[in-house]
């Protein structure tokens, strides 16, 4: 089992380490701390990427978008797993 925690380091506290507790009870468990990546800035980096997505908010800004519901994409697209 696998479960991921995401906070700010001021959250920390009693009833978290107690909700771990309770989880995984009577487990022995492996706590890695990494400071969270900014997805934003992280896909921001790398030039392809940046380009890609300042030219689709621009493309949405200008109203150039296409929507559609959930079933209509599984309708066109299928699911594929």
């Amino acid at each position: 089992m696998v479960t991921t925690y995401r906070l700010h380091v001021n959250e920390l506290s009693l009833a978290l380490l107690e909700s771990i507790q309770s989880t995984f009870r009577n487990k022995t468990i492996e706590i890695i701390i990494t400071e969270a990546t900014d997805e934003t800035s992280y896909l921001l980096a790398n030039a392809t990427n940046r380009k890609h997505i300042l030219e689709s908010m621009e493309e949405h800004e200008r109203g150039e978008v296409v929507e559609f519901t959930v079933e209509e994409l599984l309708a066109k697209y299928g699911n594929k797993q």
